[in-house]
């Protein structure tokens, strides 16, 4: 058996689609943990938080059971979705890296708050970096993902019928 046959590419689409699985559920964990504890005041960020987890939870279930039972329909759909997702969260990365200081959101006003303004300010900084690097790496194991699925899915099952087209 060859490493980029029908076995090894199975294999990596499962074990790529349990780390999503757990990246969701560490999602979901730690935002029910940060509201729990008192440590996130707005519900706004949580629900979208929840609901990013939940979203990719779901995703990666479409691409485990593609992968398990090489449904050509889910394969394809789990392919677009993720290419889909690969576009935005490219983008938004590349933008969060792309700010600099003058182009943060640094609102002018009369009432100046001089002794906290270039804390935030660096602090805004340094989150949006963070962001944008988790964010590109995470794009880049999602267009992994696309690249093991269209593999995958143009591969013959060795245990099928051999005179079956796919």
């Amino acid at each position: 058996m060859v490493c980029g046959g029908f076995a090894c590419s199975k294999n990596c689409l499962c074990a790529l689609n349990l780390l999503y699985t757990l990246v969701s559920l560490l999602l979901i964990g730690i935002a029910a943990w940060g509201i729990g504890f008192g440590l996130i005041s707005s519900l706004r960020v949580v629900g979208v938080v929840i609901a990013v987890g939940i979203f990719l939870f779901l995703i990666a279930l479409v691409g485990l059971i593609g992968a398990v039972k090489h449904h050509q329909v889910l394969l394809f759909f789990y392919m677009i979705i993720l290419l889909l997702v690969f576009i935005v969260q490219f983008s938004v990365s590349c933008a969060c890296l792309a700010l600099n200081q003058e182009q943060q959101s640094c609102v002018k006003s009369d009432h100046s708050c001089s002794p906290c303004a270039p804390i935030i300010g660096e602090y805004a900084g340094e989150v949006l970096r963070f962001v944008g690097g988790i964010g590109l790496f995470f794009s880049f194991t999602e267009i992994l993902g696309v690249w093991l699925t269209y593999r995958y899915r143009n591969q013959k099952d060795p245990r099928a019928n051999p005179s079956a087209f796919l």
